[in-house]
């Protein structure tokens, strides 16, 4: 992993992730497809983690698959990341997806810093993440449709929830490239910002002074609402809500608001 990908961990919880294969504008080869699993399973298992900050080093967050990859004389059920594409080695995902999903799979926020190109498999990475701060010349587009392949990397079941119907077909037919302040306008982003890193940062900091139980319930109750009931999400949400109410660091997080100042909270 150390070639292809960094993790940093910073005060109050915060990793700084960073897809590092510069070289090749953080293309997805075979050690890249392999890295991003090991660093989602590794965050997964780190203790006090509290929010995520995605971004790639170099001219580009991540330009999608490495065309190397593209074999001709692989099989066809074949996946570049490894196995195939119809077993599901990594839960509900294969190891492709696994590299996009395991990012919504992480009980903490995630926070993408997208800027240069994020392409075909990096569109959708990026659409992993909780929330999206993109240069406004960042080039993205849904590339796989340019080499005859449909997308395939968690993008569906991730833009469903981001983007309109009609738009996202559009996107994914023609592979039309737009850039980050269209990306704001259709719902590929969430923010624009001329330093989407120092943007990201910013906001991780005030998530990483939150209750962090309250955090981690609150993302479990946004990954229910694309498939749950009503009656569902309401169950959840009053289960959610009994975890953390009138314990220590809800108590915190009223008495640090009272007294203005810091709050201090177990993980």
């Amino acid at each position: 992993m150390k070639d292809r990908i960094s993790i940093t961990m910073l005060e109050n919880g915060i990793a700084d992730v960073r897809l590092i294969r510069t070289d090749k504008m953080n293309a997805l080869d075979a050690a890249m497809w392999a890295a991003l699993a090991e660093a989602i399973d590794q965050l997964k298992a780190t203790a006090g983690l509290r929010v995520v900050v995605l971004s790639g080093e170099g001219r580009a967050f991540c330009a999608g698959l490495d065309l190397s990859s593209l074999s001709a004389d692989r099989d066809p059920g074949a996946s570049s990341a490894g196995g195939t594409l119809s077993d599901r080695t990594r839960g509900v995902s294969n190891n492709a997806q696994y590299a996009a999903w395991g990012w919504r799979e992480l009980p903490v926020p995630v926070i993408a810093a997208v800027h240069g190109v994020a392409f075909g498999a990096g569109s959708q990475i990026m659409a992993a993440a909780d929330i999206r701060i993109v240069h406004p010349d960042t080039r993205i587009a849904i590339m796989e449709m340019r080499w005859g392949l449909v997308p395939d990397v968690a993008g569906m079941a991730l833009w469903r929830t981001q983007v309109a119907d009609d738009v996202l077909r559009e996107m994914i037919y023609t592979n039309r490239e737009f850039n980050g302040s269209e990306a704001k306008l259709l719902g590929f982003a969430t923010h624009v910002s001329d330093d989407p890193l120092a943007r990201a940062m910013e906001l991780a900091e005030t998530i990483a002074n939150k209750n962090p139980h309250a955090i981690r319930g609150a993302k479990r109750l946004c990954n229910m609402l694309t498939d749950a009931s009503d009656a569902e999400i309401l169950q959840a949400e009053s289960d959610e809500q009994v975890k953390v109410i009138r314990t220590p660091n809800q108590i915190e997080a009223v008495m640090a608001g009272m007294e203005k100042r810091a709050p201090k909270f177990v993980d």
